[in-house]
């Protein structure tokens, strides 16, 4: 790739990846629940399911499965569990108490390293985009498939991790705001309906 042609994607990788979306949304609900720190494999995880999608596709793997209807159909309704399954366990979540006692148990789990990287295999939005980029900014000729492959997803990624972590951010800083149940549990909730109505774009 010219650098050229890495700038043209870089940009496009920076604004498809910070735009909000199912993502971004269980990136800025973790931050608000666990803080930065305990959400960086989050993040990683996002960037890594991404990325990895994106190198297959460079590999020709992407078009395979636009290729077949049923595959996509079987990947759109996966997809739709998983976001329902995640908006319910963010809904959901266990608030944090200020009032000094044990609050071990209210303590949420984070969703993790897999669970954020399994979220962008199963959303059918996120193939149509690397397809979609494959075919727009990856060159056919020069270097080899493998090397065109992973600075693509290379590009990519480094596009994705720090738009990822604005979000992250977002969701930390919110802790600020939100030190009362009530509104940790509206925050939750909004987040939890936000992620809900992505399924709409899903299964359209």
């Amino acid at each position: 790739m010219t650098l050229d042609q890495i700038a043209a994607f870089f940009v496009f990788a920076l604004v498809a990846a910070i735009t909000p979306g199912p993502s971004n949304v269980l990136l800025t609900a973790t931050g608000m629940q666990v803080g930065l720190w305990r959400g960086l494999p989050c993040l990683f995880g996002v960037s890594a399911g991404m990325g990895s999608m994106m190198f297959l596709a460079a590999c020709g793997f992407g078009a395979l499965v636009l290729q077949h209807p049923q595959v996509m159909q079987i990947v759109r309704w996966l997809g739709a569990a998983f976001l329902l399954w995640l908006a319910w366990k963010i809904a959901s979540a266990p608030v944090s108490r200020k009032d000094g006692g044990d609050n071990s148990a209210t303590i949420p789990e984070p969703t993790g390293f897999l669970g954020a990287a399994l979220l962008q295999w199963v959303n059918p939005k996120a193939w149509l985009v690397s397809a979609g980029a494959v075919a727009t900014y990856l060159p056919g000729e020069a270097e080899s498939a493998l090397l065109r492959a992973a600075v693509f997803t290379l590009v990519f990624v480094s596009a994705a991790l720090p738009s990822g972590f604005v979000w992250l951010v977002f969701g930390a800083a919110a802790q600020r705001f939100l030190r009362d149940p009530p509104r940790q549990r509206g925050f939750n909730i909004a987040m939890g309906l936000a992620l809900a109505a992505s399924v709409a774009m899903i299964l359209r």
